[in-house]
């Protein structure tokens, strides 16, 4: 071979080295980014109403709802479970409720082997005993119709719309209730012990203890959006008020981002901290502004907490931070706050797990739970599968069912 050759040659073997160093396809690929993985999807119970508390009519009404709420008890695969006011629906402008007797209740659900059970339920009772009901307080909250809209149903002083719940260590529960709105402590058996309301909210006939502690602002929660979430950490409560306050009117609280935090005195009821909680846009979630909402809250520590927020179809996960953040009790923030303008700094907050992009969560996610760092328990609210009645006053059934997802998160949340 030539000298010129055999340069030429060793100019093409060293090109073709280069090229198998430099090109891409042969670079050392970047390990996969793990994604949460559901490792465990479980139906929830759903006896037909008069089978689970008896009610005049359950108009083929199944039991529902019970993703309000969702806490760990203290048997592993054992959740204490949460109602909302029962089944209920709107017609026109009107809210309906076709099993008007049905009383909120507190579960306790136990899954094992890929099946759920209900274990114990307790009814929400008054001072005296008797059930509660879902129905509206008063005037200015939602007047309450029949289920065809015929009829206007009474207000009931003592009704509670329950959407989380929590245990204290002395087997107390708390929950938190949307029409007041209201944080409400519970006995073991079902009897309400106290209902913490607004200041100055004035609801009259209860037949249970009633105490105005919580700040007055509050009262302007848009209907339907009062408290909705809930978490407790020692002596504390967290809660958060699933909406913007219609503050100062509402068309005010429907544009708002801004949305307000709580924390309260478990022993006392009284507020100590209310933070501001800034949603995000409206268009980052698909929907209008109106259309976000708080739905649940798990305390990671003293200062930090897990939030939920939505819309139907879509849910995130945010871990929060309060040290920075305002604290806004006292009011000097409110008259502006809502619009954004009042310099009061908002909790920090960080997307930690985005549920839609999971396969197979379930819409209108409420409850959540955090086993360990890196298992977190959802529950959907499937709204006692309410979607149309027919002429003779039965259900049809939406098919919608209630679940419980449990989640193996690729890195732990703290």
């Amino acid at each position: 071979m030539s000298r010129l050759l055999a340069s030429a040659a060793a100019l093409a073997a060293g090109a073709a080295l280069a090229a198998t160093v430099l090109t891409p396809a042969a670079a050392t690929a970047a390990p996969p980014v793990k994604a949460p993985k559901v490792v465990s999807d479980v139906e929830l119970p759903a006896p037909a109403l008069a089978d689970f508390q008896p009610v005049a009519d359950d108009r083929g009404v199944k039991l529902g709802g019970l993703g309000s709420g969702l806490f760990p008890a203290n048997r592993k695969g054992d959740f204490w479970m949460v109602t909302d006011r029962g089944p209920n629906g709107e017609l026109g402008d009107k809210r309906t409720f076709p099993v008007p007797d049905f009383a909120p209740a507190i579960v306790r659900v136990e899954v094992r082997k890929g099946k759920a059970e209900i274990t114990r339920a307790l009814t929400l009772k008054k001072s005296d005993g008797t059930p509660i009901t879902g129905l509206s307080n008063q005037e200015g909250q939602e007047k309450p119709y029949s289920w065809d809209g015929s009829e206007v149903l009474p207000f009931d002083p003592n009704g509670l719309d329950a959407e989380d719940i929590v245990r204290d260590r002395d087997g107390t529960f708390w929950l938190v209730d949307e029409y007041a709105p209201s944080l409400v402590k519970v006995g073991g058996d079902g009897r309400i012990l106290a209902r913490y309301v607004p200041q100055g909210l004035g609801l009259k006939g209860a037949g249970y203890p009633v105490h105005e502690t919580l700040p007055a602002i509050l009262a302007k929660r848009q209907d339907n959006r009062g408290f909705e979430g809930l978490a407790i950490r020692g002596g504390k409560l967290f809660l958060a008020v699933q909406s913007p306050l219609a503050n100062p009117d509402k068309k005010a609280g429907k544009a708002s981002r801004i949305g307000r935090l709580l924390v309260v005195d478990l022993k006392t009821g009284k507020p100590t901290a209310e933070y501001a909680y800034r949603f995000e846009e409206g268009k980052a979630f698909g929907a209008e502004q109106k259309d976000l909402k708080i739905s649940g809250l798990v305390a990671l520590s003293d200062t930090r907490l897990l939030v939920e927020e939505r819309t139907d179809e879509v849910a995130r996960l945010y871990t929060v931070d309060l040290r920075k953040a305002t604290d806004l009790l006292g009011g000097q923030y409110d008259k502006t706050l809502e619009s954004g303008a009042s310099g009061a700094v908002p909790v920090s907050k960080e997307l930690a797990v985005d549920l839609e992009a999971i396969p197979g969560v379930p819409d209108k996610i409420e409850g959540i739970a955090l086993l360990d760092p890196r298992t977190l328990v959802i529950a959907n609210d499937n709204d006692f599968g309410v979607g149309e009645f027919g002429e003779d006053g039965r259900l049809k059934d939406s098919g919608v069912k209630g679940r419980i997802l449990t989640i193996r998160l690729p890195k732990p949340l703290h």
